[in-house]
């Protein structure tokens, strides 16, 4: 499952302020196309961006025709400044999937959110390199020149490197293709890693100097990556497991109590006996203050690894429960802030699985009513369909010890024409502590974007004096001498070297001062509480019936209506909300997402604000 997310806070206004004309910018303004829903701030940016491509390369054009007539020579330099324009993509492809990145939430952004402008800067990219790599082909061709595809020159560019470069962006780029992607994520999940090459292959292409263009982006890239590794390396405790009635299961990790999250954050989860590469993002249900010590996740069954995982957990006889579910943890990842209880209205409309970013809203909106009485709670509407009478079992998702008053469900069964009668049950498993597993922890933590300001100087002035040192009593001597000139590829690769010891350096010692300082608090707060069993009198693979209510939304301590046989009139029940701030948030399928944007997009009240959380790319 693949989560990408608009931010949740950038519209959220005071009402009765002067920033309703603002807000109109972030509202829906392309709802259908390749682009997916893009508000007018962002076909703005785009917009803007594109002119600057365009302008860029039609100056360096009109300079460099001016003084060659020959149309090789011409076709020679429009292959050239391609490249370079291609390039400016580059310097900002790799800020968006830094997830952990400190400069996104500076700009009112989440990593889940920044996925698609990803996706447009990779696919401009990819279309000027390849675009840059025809030129020249077509130009040494027409010259006789052919053989300069099979040179690597020690002091100038290397075509055969970029050659290679662009070789593997494409085999990467091919595998984007929504079809293909979607078909077979593996075989774009594994193909992917290949921008390793690509950028190797790329910095062996133009040297270090030009390739320090897209450093920053890059830089925090790397930092970011091997942080997410030295997470990975954890090994999660596991605590229990429910397995609802409508192929949907619950996997609840222990957390400690330092790790905070704000609502509809996401977890990736790696099962390495279901798959060792794989890793797939979830949203997190569970509340870190509501529920300190533990960490929540739903998982709807509706690919391959999350089949697996519901059949392994289903099965009895299975070894994985008769002993215990390695899982590993990245993140959590979501929103640095959250104003919900800013609006008057807060109308959550979801389709299946979707509903799951809303049970992390509600329980939010419940803890912060609960102990700040000074804040007036929202009212809050959640309109979600579901396909038939046992998916309603996703309300039982909802149960905390209080409930707001003003909590109205409207559940809409699409498949059914009735109540069926049915007895629903969900298993709960639970599983074994191993000595090897702890709770979940931020990677850097309590600190975190302290400790992320110290890693980025810190390694990157460890590289400076690398390189320093480097060029002053190794490279230097060689290039100060007449009859001999530094090679440009090793120089290059000895740059990168630098580059991965600093990050290395600096990162790994961050880490582990960190994971030294949890378990200390751990075992202090064991201390207090008194020591923990490894395992639960259950023992692994004990599991115990928990039979629902005939209807399990009763669970629940407010009206919930459900309506079978039919489908939510969504223009009438949006336009219905009364309030002068109203928030209107979709998750779930694409058309339901795209059906409520057209609806606020076009609405003539000026007081909705859109939000958009989807689970595909």
């Amino acid at each position: 499952m693949n989560v990408t997310k608009q931010p949740l806070y950038l519209s959220f206004y005071r009402k009765g302020t002067k920033h309703h004309g603002l807000a109109m910018w972030k509202q829906p303004a392309i709802v259908k196309g390749p682009l997916g829903i893009v508000s007018w701030t962002e076909l703005t940016l785009l917009t803007m961006f594109i002119i600057l491509l365009v302008w860029s390369f039609a100056t360096y054009l009109h300079n460099s025709f001016i003084t060659e007539k020959m149309w090789e020579i011409r076709l020679g330099s429009a292959g050239f400044w391609l490249g370079i324009v291609g390039n400016i993509c580059l310097v900002f492809l790799f800020f968006p999937v830094a997830r952990g990145s400190s400069l996104l939430p500076l700009l009112g952004l989440t990593s889940e959110g920044c996925i698609k402008y990803h996706i447009w800067l990779g696919h401009m990219t990819m279309a000027f390199f390849s675009a840059h790599g025809i030129c020249f082909l077509i130009y040494w061709a027409a010259t006789n020149n052919i053989s300069q595809m099979i040179k690597w020159a020690k002091t100038d560019i290397s075509n055969i490197a970029g050659e290679l470069a662009l070789v593997f962006g494409l085999i990467m780029w091919a595998t984007t293709i929504p079809r293909i992607r979607r078909k077979f994520f593996e075989l774009f999940l594994y193909t992917h890693y290949l921008y390793i090459l690509f950028i190797v292959f790329f910095i062996f292409h133009v040297g270090i100097s030009y390739a320090c263009v897209m450093l920053p982006g890059f830089y925090l890239f790397v930092i970011d990556r091997y942080l997410r590794f030295l997470q990975s390396r954890r090994r999660v405790r596991l605590l229990s497991a429910r397995l609802l009635p409508c192929q949907t299961l619950e996997l609840n990790f222990s957390k400690h109590p330092g790790l905070k999250y704000n609502p509809t954050s996401t977890m990736f989860i790696n099962i390495p006996s279901i798959s060792k590469l794989q890793w797939h993002p979830f949203t997190i249900t569970s509340h870190s203050d509501l529920e300190p010590e533990k960490l929540s996740v739903v998982i709807k069954c509706e690919g391959t690894w999350s089949s697996k995982l519901y059949k392994t957990l289903s099965s009895s006889s299975s070894s994985a429960i008769n002993d215990h579910l390695q899982v590993s943890l990245e993140g959590p990842y979501g929103p640095v802030s959250t104003s919900f209880l800013q609006f008057d209205t807060l109308l959550m409309i979801s389709g299946g699985s979707g509903i799951t970013p809303f049970i992390s809203i509600i329980k939010h909106i419940i803890h912060n009513s609960s102990y700040s009485h000074h804040n007036k709670t929202p009212k809050l509407l959640l309109i979600s369909a579901f396909k038939t009478t046992a998916d309603l079992t996703f309300l039982h998702l909802l149960q905390t010890p209080t409930t707001p008053h003003n909590l109205q469900i409207e559940a809409y069964v699409t498949r059914e024409k009735s109540p069926q009668n049915e007895n629903p049950q969900i298993r709960s498993v639970t599983f074994k502590s191993h000595i090897e597993e702890s709770a979940a922890a931020g990677i850097l933590g309590r600190n975190g974007w302290m400790w992320l300001a110290g890693v980025i100087c810190s390694s990157f002035g460890i590289f400076l004096i690398f390189i320093g040192v480097l060029n002053r009593y190794y490279i230097y001597p060689i290039d100060g001498n007449t009859n001999d000139v530094f090679a440009l590829g090793l120089k290059s690769f000895l740059h990168m070297l630098g580059l991965c010891f600093g990050v290395f350096t600096a990162a790994t010692a961050a880490v582990l001062w960190n994971k030294r300082e949890t378990a200390k608090e751990e075992r202090q707060i064991q201390n207090v509480e008194g020591a923990t069993p490894n395992g639960s009198p259950c023992a692994i693979g004990c599991e115990k019936e928990i039979e629902l209510e005939s209807d399990p939304f009763q669970v629940l301590n407010q009206s919930v209506n459900v309506h079978y046989g039919e489908r939510p009139n969504l223009p009438r029940m949006i336009e219905e909300c009364k309030g002068e701030n109203i928030g209107v948030m979709a998750s779930g399928p694409k058309k339901l997402r795209q059906e409520v944007a057209a609806i606020c997009g076009s609405a003539l009240p000026k007081n909705l604000h859109y939000h958009s959380i989807s689970f595909t790319w």
